[in-house]
């Protein structure tokens, strides 16, 4: 899927160009949910997932394609021992980063990037503020750092079903989990044409196939 491949290759681009400046990263789990104490403890870090798709409209000529509007979002966050101030800007120290840095590097490393997939490149969104406080003594702050692309989605033909033809076929989940399936169409072998001399007599004159199909 389009939406997976997309992230992964967000957080592999992060984890290669912002090196040790984060502690962790990673997709999106939920660690500013439910585990906030043991999330703070992994400051600096950077968490990516999907925000959904905002717009899908037709597009092309034969307007049989659809052209799907999707948002990521990166979150980073870091915190600091002696003041709230710090764990934003940073500080002397050569571990205090400061979440203002991390933002500065996802937009920089992100911005303008099509990762090598079939999407538009990144386009830079808002930064919104998350968390900006004081816990167990420490200062954290955690922004969220969105991103606008795009993509094709291709619908199936009216009233047919899927064909997975290999296991890395965006359609193989359907297959692996009983959906409802159709055998792929036969290959195209080869094209007749016919050619008619005028006046026509209704008999082809001269006859081409053309073969789909190098020969041995």
């Amino acid at each position: 899927m389009i939406v997976t491949r997309t992230e992964d290759a967000i957080i592999e681009r992060l984890r290669r160009g912002m090196g040790r400046m984060v502690r962790q990263i990673g997709s999106y789990g939920g660690e500013l949910d439910d585990e906030l104490g043991i999330a703070i403890g992994n400051f600096p870090a950077a968490w990516v997932t999907f925000g959904g798709i905002t717009k899908t409209e037709p597009t092309g000529t034969s307007r049989q394609k659809f052209k799907a509007t999707g948002q990521f979002v990166v979150m980073v966050g870091d915190r600091n021992v002696r003041c709230e101030d710090a764990g934003r800007r940073g500080g002397a120290g050569p571990n205090e980063i400061g979440s203002y840095s991390l933002v500065y590097a996802v937009r920089r490393l992100l911005s303008g990037q099509d990762l090598g997939l079939p999407i538009d490149p990144l386009l830079p969104a808002r930064v919104r503020t998350l968390y900006n406080t004081r816990g167990r003594g420490d200062a954290f702050s955690v922004f969220a750092c969105e991103f606008q692309t795009a993509w094709i989605e291709e619908p199936l033909p009216r009233g047919h079903w899927p064909s997975p033809q290999t296991v890395d076929d965006a359609d193989a989940v359907i297959a692996q989990n009983d959906g409802r399936l159709e055998e792929p169409p036969p290959d195209w072998l080869r094209t007749g044409l016919n050619y008619h001399l005028i006046p026509d007599d209704g008999i082809a004159d001269a006859r081409d196939i053309i073969s789909t199909r190098s020969k041995p």
